[in-house]
């Protein structure tokens, strides 16, 4: 979505996370940790991704870690720095942020939520209606009695804010990240600190035409400790674009005490082709990396190998699935490897061979220890299939997702798929 001609972005960073503080404490609520990075890394990559140039983070509470995480770039973008001394409002800190604008309409959106909203199908809206100050995006849920409607005409226009529901049913309500024309907001008269949401989205629909537009896709707010939780599983995940996977135990069934050294001995696992066709089309590259200490036992060859996975590559592409690579580390464990899990030299190998693999949106599916921490040395997020081989504390202290096989995995990815 490069194409996107608003280019600057307000992220409104400044919130104490008070609820949040029991869990995570000491950061601000931006950089609340998922696996191995900030939250606000996500937000910062979906701008990237649609084409933001200039981010104005506004930013109060411990602002200072902020700005040593990311400095004054992330991904190219710039990065300024919109300061409270003071809290605002999300009002005040918006217009605030809005001296540092440079164009004629900036995007906002909350630091402590991922919406993942087509930016690009809110642009179309603003242009259809030039008239308007703001366009902003609607979330679809299941009870809007919890939040307070908002309803649109056939054209997108507000034609009610925030108004309580009768009762628990499906409709749309303000998804937090909107389209706003600067010299609007600018030149709003309104005291130095104030709310948003309530002192202008609630009263801008009644006296000019906003429009709006409802998005079903994935959504999570990290302001409570539960929902922070599903987010450091579900934002890896549902922003992953390059798989990793163990063969024994993942793919085919181990063979106790020994290894698969021909075709006749491997025997994939129940779900596994079904499998493989769906993860085909989720992710743009699939690695195979596996140790084959059996090798350098000499117990079988690499020919041996090679007709293992022949015959194990023509079943999955059978079934409409693929394999981009497979890695194989023949390394004694004895010999300390850099190639052989959990060393990450494999996964390295693949960036060599694919320079395009991000390991930050890359997940590794495993059913050992050795797997996870594989991961964990690459900078992966790792999945953990329950194989029984190590104690449940080793591999939790890594916090990895835990399934029971690959079929499981597939049924949580699937739960994250845009409806």
């Amino acid at each position: 979505m490069k194409n996107n001609p608003i280019k600057e972005a307000i992220v409104l960073a400044g919130g104490f996370g008070t609820r949040l503080s029991q869990v995570v404490r000491d950061v601000p609520k931006p950089l609340a940790p998922v696996y191995t990075r900030p939250f606000l890394t996500f937000l910062l990559d979906k701008l990237s991704d649609a084409g933001i140039t200039r981010v104005i983070l506004s930013v109060g509470y411990l602002w200072q870690q902020i700005q040593t995480y990311f400095g004054d770039s992330y991904r190219e973008m710039e990065i300024r720095y919109s300061v409270e001394d003071t809290p605002l409002g999300t009002g005040g800190a918006v217009r605030k942020a809005m001296e540092q604008v440079k164009g004629a309409a900036v995007w906002v959106l909350n630091g402590d939520t991922f919406f993942d909203v087509d930016l690009q199908a809110l642009t179309a809206l603003a242009a259809r209606h030039p008239e308007s100050p703001l366009v902003f995006a609607l979330r679809c849920v299941q009870d809007v009695s919890r939040y307070g409607e908002v309803r649109l005409g056939p054209d997108g226009r507000v034609l009610s804010f925030a108004e309580k529901a009768g009762g628990a049913r499906p409709g749309a309500i303000n998804g937090g990240m909107y389209l706003i024309r600067t010299e609007w907001m600018r030149g709003l008269s309104l005291p130095e600190k104030f709310s948003f949401e309530n002192d202008v989205l609630a009263v801008a629909w009644r006296e000019t035409p906003v429009y709006a537009q409802a998005f079903d896709p994935f959504f999570i707010d990290i302001g409570v400790p539960e929902d922070y939780n599903k987010a450091r599983w579900q934002l890896p995940l549902y922003t992953s674009e390059y798989l990793f996977l163990d063969r024994d135990g993942v793919i085919n069934r181990k063979i106790d005490g020994g290894y698969v050294t021909r075709p006749g001995e491997f025997e994939f696992l129940p779900g596994v082709l079904d499998s493989m066709a769906y993860l085909a089309g989720r992710f743009k590259r699939i690695f195979i990396v596996s140790n084959q200490q059996g090798i350098g036992k000499g117990l079988f060859t690499f020919g041996d190998l090679e007709s293992v996975h022949e015959a194990m590559l023509s079943a999955i592409r059978l079934c409409g699935g693929r394999i981009d690579h497979i890695y194989v580390c023949p390394d004694l464990a004895t010999v300390g490897s850099h190639n052989r899990k959990p060393a990450p030299g494999m996964a390295f190998q693949a960036k060599t061979d694919y320079p395009e693999v991000d390991f930050t949106r890359s997940l590794m599916v495993g059913d050992a220890l050795s797997d996870v921490e594989f991961a964990h040395n690459a900078g992966i997020f790792p999945v953990y299939l329950d194989g029984k081989v190590h104690s449940e504390s080793q591999v939790m202290m890594y916090n990895p997702l835990c399934c029971k096989n690959l079929a499981d995995f597939v049924s949580v990815l699937k739960s994250l798929e845009i409806r």
